[in-house]
């Protein structure tokens, strides 16, 4: 990645210019608005979590198991069909083993066959069951995997469950003095309540029937190309929403400065009255609060911080989703948009977001309480959609050195996180708070997510918030600065740096296929592409010091006192 030399960058400038009435309600307005989101996008800031699959990855080589002769298979995900007396009952999931034959992937070719409980339990004795080619489930403990899998293949079975003393699954590999296995049945395990699940159908004197396969992952799924598109759709709405208001911000600005008399010289003009900057310092605090923070989901991940979490991502939702309703409605309710009431507390409101705010709130309040049902992910990200698209309306990068050092932080905290923290916690700390893995919970909500609609594991695919506000903030730069500068698409670095990012997250998702499925950090890919292209571009075009430093084009004052001068000579 390329970085520019230091320049030395010189205070910006403050233009002279007066505040309104109406800017003074404006004021209070943002003020409240602030209030409510800020505190909740500063969470969702710190919380860049990878893209992911979130249920069903297909588990490979393990470089703690290594493999041996007979012990040489890939752990994979085996699909276990149940059926009591000829009628489909439950399907579970377990892993395979590290020794045995392979799995049949298709479901077609997987046989039905009889499932038999062992007697003894553990069978680490010679079993009493006659087998005919059954499946036969065995308790985990007492003696070795590959012991259970010999004695069960010794008694003709076709295939051994090994049921886990734990709701997890288990790796099931030879022991380091084993050698030249000679085990020709799968072997599989399931977590302890499928096995208790199984066993209830056993005592029921019921004919229990088992088929075991493990389908294949396809290479793309649908969900990601939607996924896709859905990221790069809300930074596009967000960065013209975001250049618009700069724009309308600049012209009154322009107005005000071209009206305001030399007696009120120390007035400021209300440009960025709702707008915050994000500053040098604050960009490098984020890796260290966001640092912080993820250790504290970690360790506290539970069911009750679970829902702590979802009320601030409602709350914040409502915010968003209220902000974006109300900006799309006043463009046909001009005068209710205008028209204020004072409210207790929350002070001035117009009666547009009166109207408007029972409905975010109903919106969800009805998404947090059915949010486990099956088609609940649509109400989740169209709240996060909206919360982004506000954030970035709202917090700006000032200038590219800001957003060079943000996204430069973000991109190390990224890596840290999701491969780093493995060497000091043994697992990936940001894989396991994404998918909630402690909660009981399918994951915490700052995320968008799409089912896997064609993976016959089923499973979301995912997308952390901060992999789109992070990088958002340099591409809405980008046209807020085309746009004052009356850069055309083409010249300007809009266009560019969306394409960037867009390529980065593609590549992201390649990436993520290409690793089988195991969560990938997105700002690994998308900053060096966002960042590196963005600074590239500013360097051949001579544009990198005004961008680095002022993050607008020149806009002189003196055309402005001319066209005054001018005035009072004609009124003369």
């Amino acid at each position: 990645m390329y970085f520019p030399a230091v320049f030395n960058c010189p205070e910006k400038e403050e233009p002279e210019g007066f505040l309104k009435d109406r800017g003074r309600v404006q004021e209070l307005m943002d003020l409240q608005r602030l209030c409510g989101l800020v505190f909740v996008s500063a969470l969702i800031l710190l919380i860049s979590k990878p893209s992911s699959v979130t249920a069903g990855d297909i588990v490979h080589d393990d470089d703690s198991a290594p493999k041996k002769p007979g012990c040489e298979n890939n752990f994979v995900l085996v699909k276990v069909q149940t059926w009591v007396d000829g009628v489909e009952a439950n399907e579970f999931v377990g892993v395979g083993a590290r020794f045995g034959t392979t799995i049949e992937s298709k479901e077609k070719k997987a046989q039905q066959t009889r499932l038999i409980l062992s007697n003894p339990r553990d069978c680490c004795n010679k079993t009493k069951n006659k087998l005919a080619g059954d499946v036969i489930m065995v308790d985990r403990g007492h003696c070795k995997f590959t012991t259970k899998a010999n004695i069960a293949q010794e008694a003709n079975a076709s295939a051994v469950l090994i049921v886990n003393n734990q709701k997890e699954l288990y790796k099931m590999v030879c022991e380091p003095d084993e050698t030249a296995l000679d085990i020709h049945i799968p072997a599989v395990m399931l977590p302890q309540d499928a096995g208790a699940t199984l066993e209830k159908m056993l005592m029921t004197n019921s004919l229990v029937s088992v088929q075991l396969y493990s389908p294949q992952r396809p290479v793309v799924d649908i969900a990601e190309v939607f996924l896709w598109l859905m990221a790069v759709g809300t930074i596009l709405c967000a960065s013209y929403w975001s250049a618009w208001s700069a724009r309308e911000a600049s012209i009154e600005q322009d107005k005000l400065l071209k009206d305001a008399s030399d007696e009120i010289p120390s007035a400021k003009a209300p440009l960025g009255a709702s707008v915050v900057d994000i500053s040098t310092t604050s960009a490098v605090l984020f890796v260290i609060v966001a640092s912080c923070f993820l250790v504290i989901l970690y360790k506290l991940m539970s069911g009750w911080f679970v829902e702590l979490l979802v009320v601030l991502f409602c709350i914040g939702g409502v915010e968003g989703l209220q902000t974006c309703l109300v900006a799309l409605l006043s463009r046909w309710f001009k005068r209710t948009g205008e028209s204020y009431i004072k409210v207790p507390i929350l002070g001035a409101v117009s009666y547009l977001t009166l109207a408007v705010s029972p409905f975010c709130i109903a919106f969800a309040v009805l998404w947090a309480v059915f949010r486990n049902i099956s088609f609940a992910w649509i109400g989740q990200d169209i709240l996060g959609i909206a919360l982004i698209i506000t954030v970035l309306q709202i917090v700006r990068i000032p200038n590219l050195k800001v957003g060079t050092v943000l996204l430069s932080c973000a991109f190390l905290y990224d890596i840290f996180w999701v491969f780093i923290s493995k060497k000091l916690f043994h697992e990936s700390v940001m894989i396991v708070v994404a998918r909630g893995d402690r909660s009981g919970e399918d994951g915490i909500p700052m995320l968008l997510k799409i089912p896997r609609m064609f993976d016959p594991w089923g499973g979301f695919s995912i997308i952390g918030f901060g992999d789109i506000l992070l990088p958002g903030l340099l591409v809405a730069f980008s046209l807020r600065y085309d746009w004052l500068a009356n850069k055309t698409l083409r010249a300007g670095y809009f266009l560019w740096a969306m394409m960037a990012y867009g390529l980065g997250l593609l590549i992201t998702y390649v990436a993520l296929n290409l690793m089988d499925g195991h969560g990938q950090p997105a700002l690994l890919y998308i900053v060096p592409f966002t960042l590196g292209t963005f600074l590239t571009l500013g360097k051949k075009r001579g544009d990198l010091k005004i961008l680095w430093c002022r993050g607008e084009p020149e806009r002189p004052c003196s055309h402005i006192k001319l066209e005054q001068s001018q005035e009072l000579d004609e009124t003369k």
